[in-house]
């Protein structure tokens, strides 16, 4: 068997971290040696060279990277070649320039030589550590700092700075060395230990500062006491000092300071902000380009103005001057860095990998990218790119560092800027490689295991939930996706689903996906089952101690079943369906429905009803019963598929959004108030998966009409039900075939008046089965010597076996009453003007006084007779052919006859025959 450490070019478990230590010689040459210097690191290097050798006022360096991107090593390597520090006896330089990325770049190499060819001096050191107890809040404390490294490299007592000022005027005299050798004479121990314990050396410090300037001895007694008193320090005096030094140490010297983590010393200190920018343009005045001040920060300079600008609205473009010269480190660089630095591999291993590559490169889209909605992550490019950096994957340099990012973000690492101590992203991947060292080749490294590189750098209370899980849990695969869970908790581009999951913790390339799918589902739901975690929708999160109280809180959360119903019938028929009245194809009209959910009525009672069937029915999945419940009702019944999800989320969502209202207003802790907004958002995230799972449901769910199952074409689950709900129409309105897809409307009553006494005439082939029927109901009720109204008329064929809607049902009245087949009569008035006729078939209000009377039939052959009549009578065919029609086309002539003859008659007397 191969294993994973038998494949790489150096030991896996060799020292590599290149932590700040500025007094530490111990493994320079191996860490110069080892440190890459990545593409993207030599073009802003070279950037810097440039400003470094052609001074052009800014005088600052800042070099910025998430939490150990490798800023803090950087700064180091350039403070060891800048000054040119000899490294186990060889110049830094001469190791620096055996690099391969020199030996291409042979401007960058030149520019390299020039700068360390200027004289030079690095005060590297870690300005948290050298702060002492030195309270932020003191206005000279970044000073403070600066003169401290300062006078400890001028060989001064850094830690009192009146002592060291007493140093610094001794030695401006000449007298220092002189002071020391009299002191050492008296006290019988070196000024080094004596200034340590000036409250016990008092007497002797006199006397040996006496005997060495010649002063009095009485008045020689609290020298230092005078100095303490005295003492002050300021920026200018200070730039003052620096300049002096250099002065002394010859042409074209420099004095370089390399701060690391200022950026999480002055956080969102707007004072020590300031500061840093006086201090650096001070140097800046004083020295001329012979002072350079080199920082690092977790964010770059825009980040922290912009975090600056929101609370102050001070202009810091001076201090952007200043620090024009930027070093950006990204993922990538670390990247690059660890795959050359720690995972390079010796031959054996290269071709190991090869092989491996061969066979599994179609596979990697599959196995590696994530989906549903989560941010895309690069691949392997390249079988190159495989072997270079097996045994991991490329999504987990990025995600890592996002993980760790935001983790920072909200504080869960100890001190409220605290960095991942002092383990940087590549000892964090050297402790997963070596932790999966003996593993054999073709074996992954799972992202789980980031956790442990990280592990006691946080806060306990944030990691309680996987200490007690390690505690209780016997699955150890549960507790390994839990540490997943844990990294990407607050990372929103990541979407922790159990499909991505299973690519964070996919550990083999011989291991079955699917299979390993499953193991993950397990352990999800065995984690939310014991309230380690929280789902909402598809995806998961990590509960801290306080999420997990509140989750508990929620789950116990009484709601009753009512509320539940409602909410479900608000997502169905308001979120799915979205429609109070269904269109039918055929006639253009809305039909309106009532709405039922389990048996229970939402809102008004209409004579169809469409009628869900939800997961939460006694009698869900069970078909049988269903459909002989079914039997004889006028109702579309859209039986929804189990689903233990929707019962689940449901229950959850309303149970959280009462906790949520119980609470908010009461809740006096910030950080609970926090969660309940975190719940709050996601509740609504909740309600959004909620219709997206409840419209998936009614897209498979079984649709039953009178006992049987309707054939529905696939579709989204709106469109299934119109187009059920169309079939229910067709059943239930057997009758709604009589109006032969005429598409009536209100506005079309008068046309109908108007046109059939010419048009259709009283032909009977030419009556609509639609006209005979309502016809006949108004003969029938006459029969029986019932009265028919309007009201009756319309309550009688919106109704089964019909349902006409209304402008059908005025269109087809119309057309009997121009047929003359029907009389309308207002207030026992008869109507027959069109337009009278017309007023009173639309105005719905006063169809209770309009009654309908069927009109005396007369046959053919009588219709015929009078038209014959008509035509020898008056010398000319009558227009109409309708009785009705002739008779008042009849009518009309002989009243016409009889006023010509009334008038003859009237003038008989003009005439004398």
């Amino acid at each position: 068997m191969t294993t994973l450490s038998s494949i790489f070019a150096k030991p896996i478990d060799r020292p590599i971290e290149g932590v700040i230590k500025a007094d530490d010689e111990d493994g320079l040459r191996l860490e110069v040696e080892e440190y890459v210097l990545t593409g993207e690191v030599s073009k802003r290097l070279d950037a810097f060279l440039k400003a470094y050798l052609d001074y052009q006022g800014a005088n600052g360096v800042w070099i910025s990277g998430f939490f150990g991107s490798g800023k803090s090593h950087l700064l180091k390597m350039l403070a060891l070649i800048l000054e040119n520090r000899l490294v186990d006896g060889v110049p830094a330089l001469d190791l620096f320039l055996e690099k391969e990325e020199l030996h291409k770049d042979t401007f960058l190499r030149a520019d390299l030589e020039r700068a360390v060819a200027i004289p030079s001096r690095s005060i590297l050191f870690n300005i948290d550590q050298k702060a002492d107890v030195i309270s932020k809040q003191q206005i000279d404390a970044l000073l403070a700092v600066f003169v401290k490294v300062f006078d400890e490299m001028c060989g001064y007592y850094g830690k009192q700075g009146h002592i060291a000022r007493f140093e610094r005027d001794l030695d401006s005299r000449g007298q220092y060395v002189a002071f020391q050798d009299a002191y050492r004479g008296l006290a019988g121990q070196p000024w080094e230990m004596g200034r340590e314990q000036t409250l016990l050396e008092a007497y002797n410090i006199a006397q040996a500062y006496a005997q060495v300037t010649g002063a009095p001895a009485q008045s020689s007694l609290g020298i230092l006491d005078k100095y303490r008193q005295e003492y002050r320090v300021s920026i200018e005096d200070f730039a003052e000092s620096v300049n002096d030094y250099i002065v002394r140490q010859g042409n074209n010297f420099r004095l370089n300071f390399f701060v690391d983590e200022v950026g999480q010393y002055i956080a969102d200190n707007t004072k020590l902000m300031t500061n840093l920018q006086t201090l650096a343009e001070s140097l800046a005045t004083k020295c001329r380009g012979r002072a350079w001040i080199m920082v690092t920060a977790q964010e770059d300079m825009q980040t922290v103005m912009g975090e600056m600008g929101k609370q102050q609205s001070n202009d810091f473009s001076k201090i952007q001057a200043r620090f024009s010269n930027r070093m950006k480190l990204t993922s990538q660089d670390v990247e690059e860095v660890i795959r050359k630095r720690l995972l390079h591999k010796n031959q054996t291993g290269h071709d190991l990998l090869v092989t491996v590559y061969q066979r599994q490169q179609n596979n990697f889209r599959t196995l590696f990218d994530f989906a549903d909605g989560s941010q895309s992550y690069r691949n392997f490019r390249d079988q190159e790119h495989f072997v270079q950096s097996y045994p991991f994957v490329p999504y987990q340099f990025p995600l890592f560092q996002a993980a760790i990012e935001n983790l920072s973000a909200h504080a869960a690492f100890e001190g409220k800027h605290s960095s991942v101590g002092e383990r940087s992203m590549l000892g964090v991947f050297q402790e997963v490689a070596k932790g999966i060292g003996q593993h054999e080749v073709g074996q992954l490294a799972t992202f789980d295991l980031m956790f442990e590189g990280i592990r006691n750098a946080l806060k306990s209370q944030i990691q309680r939930s996987i200490l007690t899980a390690e505690n209780q849990l016997t699955d150890a695969f549960a507790v390994q996706v839990l540490k997943a869970l844990f990294l990407v908790k607050y990372v929103k581009e990541f979407k922790a689903t159990a499909r991505n999951l299973t690519v964070l913790m996919y550990s083999s390339f011989d291991s079955d996906l699917p299979a390993l799918g499953k193991r993950v589902e397990a352990a999800l739901n065995l984690l939310e089952q014991q309230t380690y975690i929280q789902r909402n929708g598809d995806v998961y999160e990590y509960l801290t101690d306080e999420e997990k109280d509140v989750e508990q809180e929620i789950k116990n959360t009484e709601v009753e079943n009512d509320v539940v119903a409602e909410e479900l019938g608000q997502i169905v028929f308001d979120g799915v369906l979205k429609h109070r009245k269904i269109r039918y194809d055929e006639n253009g009209q809305d039909y309106p429905f009532a709405r039922k959910l389990d048996d229970k009525v939402l809102g008004r009672e209409y004579e169809l009803a469409i009628h869900v069937i939800s997961p939460f029915h006694e009698h869900s999945g069970n078909e049988m019963i269903l459909r002989s419940q079914s039997m004889g009702r006028d109702e579309l019944l859209v039986a929804l598929p189990s689903s233990d999800r929707l019962v689940r989320d449901l229950l959850l969502y309303k149970r959280t959004d009462k906790y949520v209202r119980q609470n908010v207003s009461i809740t006096q802790q910030e950080s609970i108030r926090r969660i309940l907004s975190d719940k709050s958002s996601q509740n609504r995230e909740r309600q959004s998966a909620l219709r997206k799972l409840v419209e998936e449901l009614v897209g498979k769910a079984t649709l039953i009409v009178n006992g049987q199952e309707l054939v529905v074409g696939s579709g989204d689950g709106q469109t299934r039900i119109v187009q059920g709900f169309h079939q229910l129409l067709v059943r239930t309105y057997a009758n709604l075939r009589l109006l032969r897809g005429m598409n009536y409307r209100e506005g079309d009553v008068v046309t109908y008046l108007q046109q059939a006494s010419t048009l259709y005439g009283n032909d009977e082939a030419t009556v609509s089965e639609a006209e005979n029927e309502m016809q006949g109901f108004i003969q029938a009720n006459r029969r029986n010597g019932l009265r028919t109204t309007m009201v009756v008329l319309v309550n009688q064929f919106e109704r089964k076996p019909y349902g006409w809607y209304l402008a059908a049902i005025q269109c087809t009245l119309a057309k009997l009453i121009a047929r003359g087949r029907v009389e309308v009569r207002q207030d026992g008035t008869l109507l027959e003007e069109t337009s009278a006729l017309d007023r009173a078939l639309r105005n719905t209000h006063a169809y209770s006084n309009l009654v309908l009377d069927p009109q005396v039939e007369y046959t053919a052959s009588q219709v015929r007779a009078l038209r014959d009549f008509h035509a020898d009578f008056f010398n000319g065919p009558p227009t109409a052919s309708e009785a009705r029609a002739l008779a008042q086309e009849s009518g009309a002539a002989f009243a016409k006859l009889a006023d010509e003859l009334a008038d003859l008659r009237g003038r008989s007397g003009d005439y004398p025959f």
